[in-house]
């Protein structure tokens, strides 16, 4: 493929151009959500941006298979392999099978990213359903001595394994700082080192989530199942491996452990990750209890919402930021955001009701599509494509207003363009940008009833009466153009 797309390395650090392993094939897995609450707008953002990474490269014409895991067992209350299973406490708490409760946020994350125009993933694993896989990988890295078998439980020697390599290349960290940061918790007397992680856990008596194996009837640690199912439906070496910038430390770091440890080498090429979403500058979180879920955004419920935003808003939202920069929730940021989107979408709708001329157009239409690419290229730079569209729609505002001219030939390009950019890839979805409540339905009734009494005015010669409810419209900021098809109304940008 002819490409020049550049994405940022996490393990090296620096922007690379994007070389396939094999190509046209491209093999990506993301980390997907515990299911144990609804997901929020932090779970949104990887969800999005490695969405638009999936729908970029199958633009450019690669075959990508995109794995995207869902986290059903093994992830304990604190990274230190400590506390409860988060989805067993919740079963526990509303005496609930552990499975009850990962269907039923499954469903729910599954509604809220159809919402959001998030695209399937190609295989969705679950974590409960590869515990094989799972223990072939913890045997593979006791096999080579890297992983001791304590109580039951196996963990990952990470001292001996710094020795032979470097645990803590991609999060920068070396041993000591690993060391002098880890929390010394409840149990942690079986494990040699307070850094050493855990590949299998053996049950408690009260532990309702466990299946047998050759060291005890227990469950799988957090890391191991991206690893193995990584391994399982990519291979051994494949192109990308995304998740939140919250995942380098300690889950992605362990996981090139675990990688390099039963195989000899890395399995990732690409490490990708995007920042965090804030509210108030703090990390939004399930953990900490400041986060709003989608469905409350949908839906305006929650309190620091000062009014619902659709799933569109929230998309363009969190493409207005480049995916390693920081976004801080703000209702003021997503109203604009709003305003934003309904600029561009209006823009698009307009472009069909162009008036072409037989002159040069009065804007580089051809060369827009270039910027729009070259800003994808650049470490999927989607401010800047957003930069360039709403460039565009100053324009057709302007031509539609009678300010500037285009040429045929550029109308049916601009209109390719937005269908390319805005809707394929950035995935904005036309038909759901909307947020129209029944004041805003009445607010256009109410609209159009006066155009039609205009049209009435008009009709009856009296051209005046006419002339002052246009002027009146468009003092208060409406542009209003009358086609052979009717009178065209819309807000001024």
């Amino acid at each position: 493929m002819e490409h020049q797309l550049t994405i940022y390395n996490t393990l090296d650090r620096k922007k690379e151009l994007f070389v396939p392993l094999h190509a046209p094939h491209v093999g990506m897995y993301v980390c997907g959500p515990t299911v144990y609450g609804d997901a929020h707008l932090g779970h949104a953002r990887p969800a999005i941006t490695f969405d638009v990474l999936f729908r970029y490269l199958t633009h450019l014409g690669y075959k990508v298979r995109y794995v995207r895991n869902i986290t059903d067992v093994g992830h304990l209350e604190h990274d230190a392999d400590e506390g409860e299973d988060k989805i067993a406490k919740k079963a526990r708490l509303e005496q609930l099978e552990p499975m009850e409760v990962v269907q039923y946020y499954l469903n729910r994350y599954h509604k809220a990213m159809e919402a959001l125009n998030v695209l399937p993933p190609s295989i969705e694993p679950h974590a409960s359903g590869h515990i094989i896989e799972q223990i072939e990988l913890v045997q593979k890295i006791l096999d080579a001595g890297y992983a001791y078998i304590s109580e039951g439980s196996v963990y990952f020697d990470v001292a001996k394994y710094n020795k032979d390599h470097h645990y803590g290349k991609l999060s920068g960290r070396n041993l000591d700082d690993v060391l002098n940061t880890t929390r010394e918790l409840d149990g942690q007397q079986e494990k040699r080192n307070p850094a050493d992680f855990a590949l299998w856990k053996k049950a408690q008596p009260e532990h309702i989530m466990r299946w047998p194996s050759p060291w005890s009837d227990g469950f799988p640690g957090w890391h191991a199942e991206c690893t193995a199912m990584g391994r399982k439906y990519l291979g051994e070496h494949f192109d990308i491996h995304g998740g939140g910038m919250d995942l380098i430390f300690p889950h992605h770091e362990c996981e090139i452990a675990q990688s390099v440890a039963s195989q000899g080498d890395d399995m990732v090429h690409y490490w990708m990750h995007n920042n965090m979403i804030t509210i108030n500058g703090t990390k939004m979180g399930k953990s900490l209890g400041n986060f709003i879920t989608l469905d409350e955004f949908f839906k305006g419920s929650h309190p620091l919402l000062t009014q619902a935003y659709t799933p569109m808003t929230i998309r363009f939202f969190i493409l207005q930021a480049h995916y390693r920069s920081t976004v801080d929730f703000s209702n003021e940021a997503l109203q604009a955001s709003e305003k934003g989107l309904e600029r561009l979408i209006k823009g698009y709708t307009l472009i069909k009701e162009l008036n072409a001329t037989n002159c040069d157009s009065d804007f580089d239409v051809k060369g827009l599509k270039q910027k729009c690419e070259e800003a994808l290229n650049d470490d999927l730079n989607t401010p800047m494509v957003i930069s360039h569209l709403s460039e565009a729609t100053r324009y057709i505002n302007a031509v539609y207003a009678g300010k500037a001219k285009i040429s045929p030939a550029d109308i049916t390009i601009l209109d390719s363009i937005f269908n390319i950019f805005l809707f394929n890839i950035l995935g904005i979805n036309k038909e759901q940008n909307t947020n129209s409540t029944e004041k805003e339905i009445q607010y256009q009734q109410a609209v159009d009833l006066l155009l039609n009494i205009r049209q009435k005015a008009k009709s009856e010669k009296r051209w005046e009466e006419a002339d002052f409810i246009r002027d009146e419209l468009e003092k208060i900021g409406f542009n209003i153009k009358d086609t052979k098809d009717g009178t065209k109304w819309h807000l001024k940008s």
